[in-house]
């Protein structure tokens, strides 16, 4: 007989780890809302021509894509952002700016496994739409970075790379660049730490070969890891585009560095994001250790909405992987252990005793804790066993002799003390208890 799996890439839930990923969407969900994010969800079936040329080269390729039975292109959706581009845009008129949205939900990409990465996905990804202007960098970064913060993580454990498209684009145009060739360095640039002096080829293949004089400045200025070593490269260059991109970078890392998160950010020009829409400030997570894939990503896209049909919409946003953040938290220790126990456990004897007990186990579930009970009748001793290995802390006896006195017995099983209670005071004595605590 055939025994069924699940497919590659694909990963099955059990309590246990389902236990630990609700754990994260908790923390996620609970810290975006102290930002004033509200919550959505859309299709996880999408026109497939929401993605072409939308989402990049790289993720068109790893679609999962197949013609529906009413004969439409379709795809499960990679990433949410042509999603919530569309969705906002459908709706942008009625909608009170700065539209600041979040979602945690569930992506597929048909692409190579390894660690941190599978076949399907979850994503918490943050957009504020409707401002253009850094302030919106500023809320995002503080957001991704909370969300990484608030399970434990500290600046030693985790950075994030802070880039701009824009400011690349405006630095190779003064290096005498026309707009396909800047696309063509940008490339390269996306490549360059992944494949180092190969990551040009693309660009020769295209172009020829880069003067060597501008792939000098293009590769200096990869190295620039201060905002005091931008402005003296770019003080030369008498670009009005760069001296205001500059002033830029300064509310962004002045912004943050009031909230008391300049900790937190490193200047690196090296992250330029390959994804087709981005169009100005980009920005990564990545742990310390360098162990690992990037955390998180994301930047701005002030054209995708309006490209997908709505209105001109300026909009930047992010995007948290669960399965390498699931692995930064195991690696540091920050994984709580998940204990599935019952508050209450119910010890029973005989047929009255289980009458006795279901009314106030139902009662007691229906107040919200959790109770569990013997499904068929077992020895005594075997039941005290259960009790105590369940991990509840009280357990409530129905014994004959219990029930021919109209009472319950309740022990608490962490200091095994017990005391008897009439029958119609269990609820209330178990709510008592749990209360005091």
């Amino acid at each position: 007989m055939a025994t069924f799996q699940s497919l590659p890439g694909f990963r099955e839930f059990y309590p246990d780890d389902l236990s630990r990923r609700k754990h994260i969407f908790d923390l996620w969900r609970r810290t975006a809302h102290t930002f004033g994010f509200a919550e959505y969800d859309a299709p996880v079936l999408e026109p497939l021509e929401l993605y072409k040329a939308k989402s990049g080269d790289e993720i068109e390729a790893q679609l999962f894509s197949f013609t529906d039975k009413g004969g439409r292109e379709v795809a499960l959706r990679p990433e949410m952002t042509p999603t919530v581009c569309r969705l906002v845009g459908a709706k942008a008129s009625a909608l009170k700016r700065p539209i600041k949205w979040f979602s945690i939900a569930e992506f597929y990409r048909y692409e190579r496994m390894q660690k941190g990465r599978g076949r399907c996905f979850f994503q918490f990804n943050a957009d504020i739409f409707g401002e253009p202007g850094p302030e919106a960098e500023i809320e995002l970064i503080a957001l991704l970075i909370q969300c990484l913060a608030a399970f434990g993580l500290m600046e030693d454990d985790f950075y994030v790379r802070l880039s701009d498209r824009n400011l690349w684009f405006y630095y190779l145009e003064a290096l005498g660049l026309d707009e396909p060739r800047i696309r063509g360095v940008l490339g390269a640039v996306d490549k360059y730490e992944k494949y180092g002096d190969d990551a040009f080829k693309g660009y020769t293949e295209q172009f020829g070969e880069l003067e060597a004089g501008v792939k000098a400045k293009v590769l200096a200025f990869l190295q620039i890891k201060t905002l005091a070593a931008l402005e003296q490269t770019l003080a030369s260059l008498g670009s009005d585009k760069l001296v205001a991109r500059l002033a830029d970078w300064k509310k962004l890392l002045g912004g943050l560095e009031a909230m008391g998160l300049g900790r937190f950010i490193a200047v690196d020009l090296g992250v330029v994001r390959g994804l087709a829409y981005y169009t100005g400030f980009v920005f990564e997570a990545f742990d310390r250790k360098g162990e690992l894939r990037a955390l998180a990503g994301g930047g701005r896209y002030d054209d995708l909405v309006e490209k997908l049909g709505g209105p001109a919409l300026p909009a930047v946003g992010f995007a948290i992987g669960d399965m390498t953040f699931a692995l930064l938290l195991e690696q540091r220790g920050l994984m709580p252990a998940f204990v599935q126990a019952p508050d209450v456990y119910c010890v029973i004897g005989g047929e009255a005793g289980r009458r006795a007990a279901f009314a106030d186990i139902h009662a007691l579930r229906a107040a919200g804790r959790r109770v569990d009970y013997p499904m068929k009748e077992v020895a005594f001793g075997k039941q005290f066993k259960a009790a105590a290995d369940s991990g509840a802390k009280l357990a409530l006896i129905y014994g004959d002799d219990e029930v021919a006195k109209g009472v319950v017995k309740i022990r608490d099983l962490t200091d095994r003390t017990e005391h008897e209670v009439p029958r119609d005071q269990a609820v209330a004595a178990v709510r008592d208890f749990f209360s005091a605590e």
